[in-house]
């Protein structure tokens, strides 16, 4: 498969469902057999974990709201399962990350080869062995960018009233960026491209991405999708990378 001539998708839901496809290809498949196992493995223990719990959980965090706003609960209640969920989703997404990292970073790789019909610089498990050490450094700048911002978003629940409204929809648009910084970073992290860089080159086709991260975000919300998701989310951004990204910056930027 050589790199795609037609025109390139305008929305960013299109490259999830490009993802579906692509993760099914001959070739492909073994590269996510690990990587999902992950997945299913840490994420199903965490979301059964999760609603058993829901049930205490709630209650606690609708004690914030004042009592002349009680007759918004039927608003708020389902406002905070989903910012719950969001969060929870986002912690378990990204430690099942770091697990899967260097299986993450091999399938965006391999796909991207498919996509493009350029053979990789280096392709062998031990080269990969070798990485270890950048890999964790790039999910740890990622988790760096994300705690700072994450706390300030998780203050804003407690302001009475206004924050229980707000709070949702602000960790949503927060969550997607974040699904789509995740993801697009396989395939930038292969070519070495710097964290800061990508993020700019990310945020000047914002709306695309948005759209990207935010139906991931979803679906990583929704039961046994959730368990799949991943490695759908990683072939969804190497095509994206490939189609918007691979060719002015492949070589224009090292660390």
């Amino acid at each position: 498969m050589t790199q795609r001539q037609q025109p390139l998708p305008s929305s960013g839901f299109t490259y999830v469902r490009l993802g579906c496809h692509l993760v099914c290809l001959p070739g492909i498949r073994r590269y996510v057999i690990v990587p999902l196992l992950i997945n299913i493995l840490l994420l199903g223990t965490a979301f059964y974990w999760l609603f058993t719990k829901l049930h205490q959980w709630i209650p606690q965090l609708m004690t914030y709201i004042p009592h002349w706003l009680a007759w918004l609960n039927f608003i708020l209640w389902p406002l905070a399962v989903i910012s719950i969920v969001l969060v929870f989703g986002y912690f378990f997404s990204t430690l099942a990350n770091w697990i899967a990292a260097p299986f993450f970073g091999l399938l965006a790789e391999q796909l991207e080869q498919r996509l493009t019909g350029h053979t990789p610089d280096d392709m062998s498990w031990w080269s990969l062995i070798a990485d270890l050490p950048r890999i964790m450094k790039r999910e740890w700048l990622k988790l760096c960018y994300y705690l700072p911002r994450a706390v300030g978003l998780l203050l804003i629940h407690f302001i009475p009233g206004i924050g229980q409204l707000l709070a949702p929809i602000l960790w949503f648009i927060f969550g997607a960026w974040m699904m789509a910084i995740q993801y697009c970073d396989y395939p930038f992290d292969n070519h070495k491209i710097a964290f800061d860089n990508m993020r700019r080159n990310l945020a000047g086709d914002r709306k695309i991405n948005l759209e990207f991260g935010g139906l991931i975000s979803v679906l990583t919300m929704i039961p046994i999708i959730n368990l799949v998701i991943m490695p759908i989310a990683v072939c969804g951004a190497t095509a994206l990378w490939v189609d918007r990204y691979r060719q002015t910056l492949i070589n224009s930027d090292r660390p």
